[in-house]
């Protein structure tokens, strides 16, 4: 049943937080407030497949197909993108500290008005020309990435009367094989609609919350030119970033 104002799904959320097993920084798949989900999680048992069958129709990504200029989201067009430019950095390690090289890491993301490349996006909010929201780099011999591109706007997304997603960047990481696929999300610190979006509130444990959260670092903003973010991605061990399970939306 849709939820007549923001103050009733939020009393849901901190219903459904007070009665959350602390100990998971996951969030259970059926979050009640989170509406979409339950139209598609899995509701059966996983059926265990080949990986290398798997692999044989699914698309290979190889480090010589990486482009420099893929790390750089404002030079893809003949224009320059609309919004405030941005530089999002960080390294990707393990649960040791110790750097994930050669990772290939992609990333996507709506345009400074909230709203992506996508046929099925069709809120009234203007397409940029000069901005596709999509690229991608191989992290270094530190497990170090770095992006360039446009602070995204939130947008509306009907899971509730008037909601919306805080702004964000959809990242995701490959292993040595296609199958070893994780999908994350980095927030902006700051952004009033984080006690309003189901999707962030579904992690029960603030800790884990706050991981997704980037910071804001003079050392990487360029004088004149661009505001600097750092965000580091953890891949094992307590610390680690929460991703996305297979089915979430």
């Amino acid at each position: 049943m849709e939820l007549s104002t923001q103050k009733e799904i939020s009393a849901e959320i901190a219903e459904l937080q007070a009665t959350a097993d602390p100990s998971r920084s996951h969030p259970d798949r059926a979050f009640s407030a989170y509406r979409s989900t339950a139209l598609r999680h899995p509701k059966h048992t996983l059926v265990r497949a080949d990986p290398e069958v798997i692999e044989l129709v699914s698309p290979v990504y190889g480090h010589s197909d990486v482009a420099p200029w893929e790390s750089d989201l404002t030079i893809q067009h003949a224009g320059v993108p609309l919004g405030e430019r941005i530089i999002v950095t960080g390294r990707v390690v393990d649960g040791e500290g110790r750097p994930v090289r050669h990772q290939l890491v992609e990333v996507w993301q709506a345009n400074s008005g909230g709203r992506y490349v996508h046929k099925r996006d069709q809120h009234p909010a203007p397409l940029d020309p000069n901005f596709t929201g999509a690229g991608r780099i191989i992290t270094d011999e530190d497990g170090g990435y770095r992006f360039v591109t446009i602070k995204p706007g939130p947008y509306p997304w009907k899971n509730h009367r008037n909601a919306w997603r805080p702004a964000h960047i959809h990242f995701s990481l490959f292993g040595d094989q296609f199958t070893q696929r994780l999908v994350t999300q980095m927030y902006f610190p700051g952004d009033p609609l984080f006690p309003l979006d189901p999707i962030l509130q579904s992690i029960s444990q603030q800790e884990a919350r706050d991981r997704l959260v980037a910071s804001y670092d003079h050392e990487v903003t360029t004088e004149e030119w661009a505001t600097g973010y750092r965000w580091n991605i953890v891949l094992t061990g307590s610390k680690a970033t929460r991703m996305e399970q297979e089915g979430d939306a």
